[in-house]
C-alpha cells in the first residue's frame, strides 16, 4: 500500500532523510520509530504530499506522491503532530466545514460526523468551541477529521501526545479497530505502545532506516543480552566459578545488593549468554548436581526499548 524506495530530503546542506526504503502492506499497522531529528516527521511529510523530495520515489495505493498528489490526498487521512484546528469553530462546524472540503454532500457529512465522533469519544464535545478543549480532546478532533472520509491509508503522528493514561489505553484500542479496515503508519515515542499496537517496526535515525521487522524480530536481535537471574544458596565464589564454565556463558556477576557472606548464604547471580542458546536448563542442573539451593530462575527478555537504545547508541558511536 505505501512503497517508498530510495527516498532523500536535504533542507539546504542539511540531509534530513538519506535513501531511505520501506514498505507497508494493505491492512498493516506499522510503527515509525525514531529519536527527534531522526527524519519521521520529514518522510510523513513527504508521504502526505505536504512536502517534496529531493530525490527517490514513494507511492500509496500506486500513486505517485509527486505526480499523482491530490489521488494519494484522497485515499490518505492526516493527524500531524501539531493539529491544526480553528479555535473559534465548534466540534460539530469544523467537521461541516473540512467535510465539505473533501466534497461529501449533507447526508454523508451528518453520517461521517456521527461515525467519527462515536469513535473519537467527541459526544458530548461536539457542540463546544474548539479553543475551550483541552490539547487531549483537540487530538481527538484531530483523528476525526483524519477518520471522515473513511480513507484507506491512515498516517498519524504521535497519535497519543496530550492524552492521559486512560485516553492513551482507548486510542491504543481504537487504532487496533482500524487496522481492520485501514493501513495504518503511525510514528511515536511511546515504546510500548507501538509494541502492543504494531505489527511491524520501522526503526530510523540520522536519516536512515537502521532495522525494521515485528517488535519480536527486533527484539531477538539483541537476545544476546537477555539476563537470567539466578539465586543460590551456597559458597558464591564457587557458584560463579561452575556458572562461568557452562558452555555458552558469557558472564556472571554477583549482585551486590542480594549478596549473602562466602560461607553458603542465598547469593543472586546475573548471568548473560552468547545468545545462541537458552542455558536456563544447564544452570539449574549444575546447582542441583552441587548439591547447592536454588530459589529463582528466570531469564530477563531484552525488550523493545533495550533494542531501541542499543541502536540508537551504535549510532551514535
Amino acid at each position: 500500500m505505501i512503497d517508498v524506495n530510495n527516498l532523500s530530503k536535504n533542507y539546504g546542506s542539511f540531509r534530513a532523510v538519506d535513501n531511505i526504503s520501506f514498505s507497508v502492506d494493505e491492512g498493516e499497522i506499522v510503527g515509525f520509530l525514531g529519536p527527534n531529528g531522526a527524519g519521521k516527521t520529514s518522510t510523513i511529510r513527504i508521504l502526505t504530499c505536504y512536502h517534496p523530495a529531493t530525490s527517490g520515489k514513494a507511492t500509496v495505493g500506486g500513486y505517485d506522491v509527486f505526480t499523482q498528489s491530490m489521488e494519494v490526498r484522497r485515499m490518505m487521512g492526516y493527524l500531524p503532530e501539531a493539529t491544526p484546528l480553528y479555535p473559534e469553530m465548534r466540534v460539530r462546524e469544523y467537521l461541516q466545514f473540512r467535510g465539505k472540503l473533501h466534497g461529501l454532500d449533507r447526508s454523508q457529512r451528518a453520517s461521517a460526523i456521527s461515525r467519527v465522533t462515536e469513535r473519537c469519544w467527541l459526544g458530548e464535545f461536539v457542540n463546544r468551541p474548539i479553543g475551550h478543549l483541552s490539547k487531549g480532546m483537540k487530538q481527538r478532533v484531530g483523528l476525526a477529521d483524519a477518520l471522515l472520509c473513511d480513507p484507506k491509508v491512515l498516517v498519524l503522528d504521535e497519535p497519543t501526545i496530550g492524552l492521559d493514561p486512560t485516553q492513551i489505553r482507548e486510542t491504543r484500542n481504537l487504532i487496533k479497530q482500524l487496522g481492520d479496515h485501514h493501513t495504518i503508519l503511525f510514528s511515536s515515542h511511546i515504546l510500548s505502545e507501538v509494541e502492543q499496537t504494531c505489527s511491524k517496526i520501522i526503526l530510523i535515525a540520522k536519516g536512515k532506516v537502521i532495522a525494521q521487522g515485528s517488535p519480536a524480530e527486533l527484539r531477538e536481535k539483541v537476545s544476546a543480552d537477555s539476563k537470567i537471574i539466578a539465586e543460590v544458596k551456597g559458597p558464591s565464589k564457587e557458584i560463579q566459578a561452575a556458572i562461568d564454565a557452562i558452555e555458552g556463558t558469557r558472564t556472571v556477576e554477583l549482585d551486590p545488593t542480594h549478596t549473602g557472606s562466602d560461607a553458603g548464604d542465598w547469593n543472586r547471580f546475573i548471568i548473560t549468554g552468547n545468545g545462541q542458546r537458552d542455558i536456563r536448563e544447564p544452570v539449574a542442573r549444575v546447582i542441583q548436581d552441587k548439591g547447592w539451593g536454588l530459589r529463582e530462575l528466570r531469564r530477563e527478555v531484552a525488550s523493545l526499548e533495550d533494542f531501541f537504545v542499543k541502536i540508537i547508541a551504535e549510532q551514535k558511536n
